[in-house]
């Protein structure tokens, strides 16, 4: 009967393999440094978080009397849509004879950009078919609810600003920072001072 040799285990009497032991220590401590390494490289990493830098959670739109109305109001009080902001804030600022709001433009069925049509006077959902008024007050489609308004108030130098962090929905479309009021403002503008 022969014997089965193994090639990892010596043979008694057999003289030890120095190439093969050198080579398993260099595996073994080459996985121990590997691991090191890549611990180290994490510990590192660890240490310079990662940050995401975000614009500001407002804008200024400028100064009311930079806002004249030279149009008649349509059906549902508004006299014009300002697209200037839509594509850099999402936004739409809306003038009425006595109030300016600014829109979020988010479809309020599953949150696609409307598009303005001013020969319609509407806003109109490119995804599904939603329909807005000028107001924002939806009509037409799956939306469930108007368009939520952001939060709009005069800064201490006077210029109009848009807080993006703050939504008003329809049901606190009343609220005083829903929209801003320009009667107030041309009043106090007249008497040379700013709320």
């Amino acid at each position: 009967m022969s014997v089965i040799a193994f090639p990892f285990f010596r043979q008694n009497g057999a003289a030890p393999d120095l190439q093969r032991r050198r080579l398993l220590a260099a595996l073994g401590w080459g996985s121990v440094g590997v691991v090191c390494g890549a611990g180290a490289v994490a510990t590192v990493r660890f240490l310079y978080p990662r940050v995401l830098f975000e614009p500001p959670a407002y804008f200024t739109i400028g100064f009311p009397n930079a806002f004249t109305i030279s149009e008649p109001a349509d059906g549902h009080g508004v006299c014009l849509v300002l697209l200037k902001w839509k594509k850099s804030h999402r936004t739409w600022i809306v003038l009425e004879k006595e109030r300016m709001y600014a829109i979020f433009a988010k479809c309020t069925h599953l949150g696609c950009t409307p598009s303005w049509y001013d020969d319609d006077r509407t806003f109109k959902c490119p995804c599904h078919g939603s329909q807005f008024f000028s107001n924002g007050v939806n009509f037409a489609g799956p939306a469930p609810r108007p368009m939520d308004r952001y939060k709009i108030a005069l800064a201490e130098d006077g210029r109009i600003v848009v807080h993006t962090n703050t939504l008003f929905t329809y049901k606190d479309f009343d609220n005083p920072f829903a929209y801003l009021d320009l009667k107030r403002i041309t009043v106090a503008g007249a008497a040379g001072s700013v709320p």
